[in-house]
């Protein structure tokens, strides 16, 4: 196992923090593009993955875009 001089938990620790890293920006940035009814953001962060780099351009560019609030769909709902 030294193929790469020993640094083989150096080098997992890296490839963890990293995914993790991903994963947090991908969850808050399918969250956001889920409640602002944006379907091919949504899908497009589930498919791609970009260590974090396009979700936080997607928040930073939508970041004073108001989310849509379910409330309203519901009140359309009862009022038929």
């Amino acid at each position: 196992m030294n193929t790469f001089g020993g640094y083989v938990v150096t080098l997992i620790v890296l490839i963890l923090l990293i995914a993790v890293w991903d994963l947090i920006w991908k969850i808050i940035a399918l969250w956001k593009s889920a409640r602002r009814d944006q379907k091919v953001w949504f899908i497009f962060f589930a498919i791609i993955n970009s260590v974090g780099i396009l979700p936080i351009i997607y928040l930073l560019i939508y970041k004073d875009m108001p989310e849509k609030v379910a409330e309203n769909r519901v009140s359309d709902f009862e009022r038929s």
